[in-house]
């Protein structure tokens, strides 16, 4: 009867150690995603959404044009190409305090980011719609899929935002971004 009791006292155990490992890992995932929403940084082709809570005259879906700057009323044309989320909000915020409201509670969101664009051989090249977490094996499996010549040796990208626009070797694992473009090349065997 002892033996017994010890096994299911050890079994409560792993299983509570069990579920906090569960826990933990989608926490890291969660952050990560977290981290990855507030660093990221709104270009042309982003349609954004903004809201101020308690005044819908101010909420406002906007696309980002080639100009990177948008008009918001009472405070008109701002540029916000190359902004967080968060410094959007700051600078509506600062804006609208005072002349227009007392402490305007405002939230920026991303509706649809700008496209990633993936070529060479996949079965569908072109210009698909970017989803956080996604990873150049994500992309091509949006784009139809790897062809029978592609080369997984050979993945390289150029990283949108960044002055250096040679390409750069990656793998299948890599994360890649919005306006990112990714050329898979063909093997020779």
């Amino acid at each position: 009867m002892i033996a017994h009791s010890s096994c299911s006292t050890y079994l409560s155990k792993a299983l509570v150690f069990t579920w906090l490992l569960i826990i933990i890992f989608s926490g890291f995932s969660a952050n990560a995603s977290k981290i990855q929403v507030q660093e990221y940084r709104i270009d042309s082709g982003d349609k954004i959404a903004i809201e101020v809570y308690g005044e819908p005259e101010l909420s406002r879906e906007l696309l980002l044009n080639d100009s990177g700057k948008i008009n918001y009323p009472f405070l008109g044309e701002i540029t916000i190409q190359g902004l967080t989320l968060y410094q959007v909000e700051q600078a509506i915020h600062q804006g609208l305090k005072g002349d227009y409201l007392i402490n305007p509670n405002v939230s920026v969101s991303i509706i649809t980011y700008r496209p990633f664009f993936i070529d060479g051989e996949v079965k569908k090249p072109g210009g698909y719609p970017y989803q956080p977490g996604l990873t150049v094996a994500k992309a091509a499996a949006l784009a139809g899929g790897f062809t029978e010549r592609a080369s997984l040796d050979k993945i390289y990208i150029v990283k949108s935002g960044v002055d250096d626009k040679r390409p750069q070797p990656i793998d299948q694992h890599t994360l890649i971004g919005p306006g990112d473009i990714i050329s898979i090349k063909q093997s020779f065997f």
